[in-house]
């Protein structure tokens, strides 16, 4: 925290190298919030680039009375947000797409996490994009429920319930394909 404190200060004095430490620290954070909304993981580096493209372009505008972090994310399912507003059609993250995952000395392993990614990822693929968004800046994010509802522009209440409507529609999708 106090290390981000110190990098808005030198961004707004014009250190690019500050805004380098940034991305470098929150870069991965923020792909994943965005790979886990649009399910695209190209449209989710582009979103990224422009949360950053607008931080480079005007770092005097950055008003952040909390957490870095936090102000990134919400930056960035702002953009999806303007992004599915645009039209954009959603389409599911095929595995090649989700990005590398690490094998470990057990092939047999690797394969049954592949299938419980792709499996996870058709699941929140089928979530109503306001659960989907809850449940990503949640767990992903690491948003707290108040800080989701203040940049959704609703109640706390709306918040939770969407979270918990969420992770109970993702755990009837995964067992019913368990049970099938």
């Amino acid at each position: 925290m106090l290390e981000d404190k110190l990098l808005i200060w030198k961004l707004k004095s014009g250190d690019g190298a500050a805004l380098t430490r940034v991305y470098e620290k929150y870069k991965n954070d923020l792909l994943r919030i965005a790979s886990g909304l649009l399910n695209r993981t190209s449209a989710a580096e582009d979103i990224v680039h422009d949360v950053f493209v607008s931080l480079a372009q005007s770092p005097e505008k950055l008003k952040l009375s909390g957490n870095l972090k936090a102000y990134l994310a919400t930056c960035v399912a702002n953009r999806v947000r303007n992004s599915n507003r645009a039209g954009q059609r959603e389409q599911t993250m095929s595995l090649d797409e989700s990005g590398p995952v690490t094998p470990d000395s057990q092939p047999d392993r690797w394969i049954i996490r592949s299938e419980e990614l792709d499996r996870l990822n058709n699941a929140m693929a089928q979530l109503p994009y306001p659960q989907r968004e809850v449940v990503v800046l949640h767990v992903q994010g690491g948003m707290k429920f108040r800080a989701i509802a203040k940049s959704q522009n609703v109640s706390i209440n709306t918040v939770q319930s969407r979270y918990r409507y969420g992770l109970d529609k993702l755990r009837s999708l995964l067992d019913g394909e368990v049970k099938k």
